[in-house]
Parts: C-alpha cells; structure tokens; sequence
C-alpha cells in the first residue's frame, strides 16, 4: 500500500471517529433533554397548589423546586455526571421559577432585545445584529406560564378578550406580548432590555453615539428650558437617549414623568413617575397617556417628561408647552426631523379636535425648539444623525435649521463600521438668547463647523 493510499485511509478512520463520536455526543445530548422535559413535567404536576400560590416568595419556591429537582435527577435511570446533573436542575429551576429559556439570555448584558416568535423559536439581538439561538419553550403551556407571571406582577393580563399588552420586567426592561386569535403560529413576546445601571452621557460618547460638543449643546438646552423631541425609528435607542438627556434635568425641579409602560429611570430626587392602565376584564377603567398629560399640568411640575407620544395626547402636550410648561422633554416615532412635523399634525387630528392645519402647524412651531433624530446604522450601531431647529412658519411651512449632522462621506472602516460621526453646520440656533436669559452660556466652538 502505497504512502497515498495510507494517509487517505487513515484520514477517513479519523472522520469516522469524529462522525461517532459527535452522533454518541448528541444522543446524549437528547437524552439529557428528555429527562429535563420529563422532570419539568412531574414538578408542575407535583408542586402545581405551590407553583401558581400568589403569596408564596421566590426565595421559597426557588428552595422547593431545586430540592425537588435535584432528587428526581439524581434518582434518573440515566447516568449523569455531576456538572450534567447540576446544569439540567439549574435549568429547571430557570424554567419553572425564572422566565425559563431566556433567563440566561435577560442576564447577558451583550443581549439588547428579545424576539419570541412562538415556544419554538427565539432570535436575539447582539451589538444591533439578530441571531437566531437554539433556546426553546417546552410547549405553548410552558411559555403562557412565563407570559403570565410577567403581566400578572404589574396587575395586568393577556387573555382571549384582551390578546396583547404591553408590561415590564422588575429591572425595567420593555415586554410585548401578543397571543392567539391574533397570532396565529403561538404565542409572541419581544423584550427590550434596558441596562441596570442607566447608561450616561460619557457611556454613549464612548459608543459613538453622539459627541463631547453634542452633549454640552443638549445639557445647556435642557438646562435653558428648550422643549425637545427625540425621534427615530424602532429600536433607534430613543428610550436611552431621552433617559441620557433627562439626567441633565436640575435635581431641584419637580418632574413628571408619563409613560405607557414605565421605562425611564431618573436620578433626580424629586420625580413623581405615571403610568397609564389599560381597560379591566369587563372594558372600563382605562387611563390613557392623554389623561395622565392632562391631570400632570394639575401636580405643579416644573418639566413634563412623556415617555411617547404617539396619539391625541400630542395637543395636550402642545398646550402644556405653549402655557409655561418649558423645558419637556418626549420621543416619537418618525422617520426624519421634517416627518415629526408631519407626524404631529396627525396625532392632533387624532385627538378629534377639529383645528385648521395652519393653527396646528402654529402650536408645533411655537411649542418644539428642537429635535433630535437617531438611526440605526447598517453596521448596527445607534447614533444622533441629525439636531434639528423648529425656527417657526414661513407662510403655512414650519422651518427647520440643522445644528448637528451626521458626517456619512467619511465611509467605512475595515470592519464595516462607519468612520464618520456627528459634526456642527456652523449655525447657530436662534433659541440662544432665550437659553441666555436663563444663566446657561455655551462656548462658541460648540457650533463651530468642522471638516
């Protein structure tokens, strides 16, 4: 035989090994999960008066199930090994007393957003880039567990007479949820993850996602009483930035913040935090964002800081604006500074107020002194793009100044990821003397044009 020949030979009996050994390795594998399944399964069925208490502690019931766990594991026909035994019990416990397969993934802070598609199929965000993942539910029963002992913490409920609604996590994070009749292949829940510790101004300049210079122009603006509109699409990273650009709020003010599903995280000492409710099982009790707008003009704030706007509350809170309410603060979704405009007409019509588009346009223009748009790039990264002034009407056309934009000529670097970064026009807005009026001086060099 020939030194070809015995090479080749040799080569195929290692592929051969490799090939039994990866099909010994993921029958184990198999088995492994099936006995998790199974031991899931009895627990539920065991512990079940326990599992659905209400008033039993998740220190409690944590101590129950992992005993439990580990017995039946431990008692498996199947020969486990200790770190095996250790690992299934863990994520059983994960499963019945956690938010099961995507408890690990809530605690990995590199993961931004959560998207169960149904129990079999979970996608995850990463640094702006959607990977699919091999997690999965046990079945619809074992995800509408999950889905319940989330809403169920905050008094709400997701049921065939109310299939979707919107809660949170106890670490503040954002969770969609909706079920069957209206989603037709299982149950659906997307989760935005918000970082424990609130990211501040310095974190986003070391990410890129704005600058030294746009950071001190957005403090004196916050600090001048200027009324500011974050915009962007989803996931744009509006909810950070306007909690970035909250925290130069004066902690010696009186905020109120409003929000559907509260997010923010404010560490001012003085903030009295809204949050609307959606209707009861028999359709009344509702309290909508524009409710809690018009009851907030009655607390005496100082700075009304609304989570979204997205409906009739817009001329609420274009009123509260235009009637000594300066310095709010809120995000909407649009697609370009000049599309808030036209988003906010809207939303007023929304409201069923029958206005001319003319006085609508007015109170936008008198109202917003400025806003800031964010994108999410194609490298997958969130940044301001574009600072934008409301100057006020030219005829029946609002006008808009850029103040900062985002440098896009400056290409792309051997990763992919875009080399430019938000630079100044060389303008400057025309709010300046009103920021004045208010002590707050801003160096000329912020506005100077850079190349």
């Amino acid at each position: 035989m020939g030194l070809q020949e015995k090479i080749r030979d040799l080569n195929d009996y290692e592929s051969r090994l490799q090939a039994e050994s990866e099909s010994s390795l993921s029958a184990r594998a198999k088995r492994i999960e099936e006995i998790k399944q199974k031991v899931h399964m009895k627990i539920i069925e065991d512990l079940s008066d326990v599992i659905f208490k209400k008033n039993i502690t998740d220190y409690e019931l944590k101590l129950k199930v992992s005993n439990s766990a580990q017995q039946m594991v431990f008692e498996s026909e199947f020969p486990l090994t200790h770190d095996e035994r250790n690992r299934v019990t863990s994520q059983i416990v994960d499963d019945i007393v956690g938010y099961g397969p995507i408890e690990e993934l809530l605690r990995d802070k590199e993961v931004t957003e959560i998207m169960i598609n149904n129990p079999s199929t979970i996608y995850i965000e990463k640094k702006g880039k959607i990977y699919k993942t091999d997690r999965t539910f046990l079945d619809e029963n074992h995800l509408m567990r999950i889905i319940d002992k989330i809403v169920s913490r905050i008094g709400r409920r997701v049921d065939e007479a109310s299939p979707y609604v919107d809660a949170r996590l106890p670490d503040g994070s954002r969770v969609n949820i909706i079920i069957a009749p209206l989603a037709l292949n299982g149950s659906v829940m997307t989760v935005r993850k918000f970082a424990a510790d609130p990211f501040k101004a310095e974190d986003l300049i070391k990410m890129d996602t704005f600058t030294n210079k746009v950071a001190e122009f957005l403090k004196a603006c916050v600090k001048g009483r200027i009324n500011i509109l974050i915009s962007g699409g989803t996931g744009t990273g509006k909810t950070t930035f306007l909690n970035v650009v909250s925290s130069f709020l004066p902690d010696n003010e009186r905020i109120v913040t409003i929000e559907d599903a509260a997010e923010l995280q404010l560490s001012q000492t003085h903030v009295i935090r809204l949050e609307s409710r959606p209707p009861n099982i028999e359709g009344k009790g509702a309290v909508t964002i524009r409710d809690l707008v018009r009851n907030a003009l009655r607390m005496r704030p100082d700075r009304i800081v609304v989570g979204e706007v997205r409906g009739g509350e817009a001329l609420d809170m274009l009123q509260a604006m235009n009637t000594g309410h300066d310095g709010s603060l809120s995000t909407v979704h649009a697609n370009s500074p000049r599309d808030v405009l036209s988003r906010l007409e809207t939303m007023v019509l929304m409201g069923g107020v029958d206005l001319p588009v003319r006085a609508i346009r007015e109170q936008i223009s008198s109202a917003i002194n400025l806003i800031v748009h964010m994108n999410r790039l194609k490298d997958g990264s969130r940044k301001v793009v574009k600072i934008s002034e409301v100057q006020g009407m030219e005829g029946d056309i609002i006008t808009l100044q850029e103040i900062f934009q985002f440098d896009y000529s400056a290409g792309f670097d051997e990763n992919g990821n875009y080399k430019g970064k938000i630079k100044a026009t060389g303008l400057r807005p025309q709010f300046m003397r009103r920021i004045n009026d208010y002590g707050v001086e801003i160096p000329a060099s912020v506005f100077a044009e850079e190349q």
